[in-house]
């Protein structure tokens, strides 16, 4: 079960539920995760929001593009328990496409697609884990027929 959730503040034109989905399944089939209907929480919320939360969190009091909250761990997951939250910051995002030149529907399926895999258990606090994690990324992104992500540099995903 996909769970969404916009805020009542954000204005902005989302991905359909049907490429959000592919993002999601595709993403759990590409690291072998066989959960048919995964349960998540994607929240299209604001700057703020994120901010705030990414404080509390990540003691990091700055607004990010995504944050992610796994609510399991190991490399095993109960299919009927929620695999987690991704929260997106609509306005950071937008901003963050049109700087990159990236459509911004192509851009949040990334960001959702990067959530996922922090909620599969996927990081990149050191180099090789961010190598990998952007490899699989790269692979996901080509899979939905949408662009490169990791073509010139590397961000500060939360």
């Amino acid at each position: 079960m996909i769970d969404i959730i916009i805020d009542d503040d954000v204005d902005a034109d989302l991905p359909s539920q049907t490429d959000i989905i592919s993002a999601i399944q595709r993403t759990c089939a590409a690291v072998a995760v066989k959960i048919t209907k995964p349960h998540v929480c994607i929240r299209f919320a604001d700057n703020h929001v994120v901010q705030t939360l990414n404080n509390q969190w990540r003691h990091k009091d700055k607004v990010t593009d995504v944050l992610s909250f796994p609510m399991q761990e190991g490399d095993t997951y109960e299919a009927d328990e929620p695999l987690g939250d991704i929260i997106l910051a609509m306005p950071f995002i937008i901003h963050e496409a049109q700087r990159l030149e990236y459509k911004t529907h192509a851009h949040i399926l990334h960001l959702i697609v990067h959530g996922m895999l922090h909620l599969l258990g996927y990081d990149h606090i050191h180099d090789d884990e961010a190598r990998t994690m952007q490899a699989l990324e790269s692979r996901i992104m080509k899979e939905l027929h949408l662009h490169q992500p990791y073509a010139d540099e590397l961000s500060d995903h939360a």
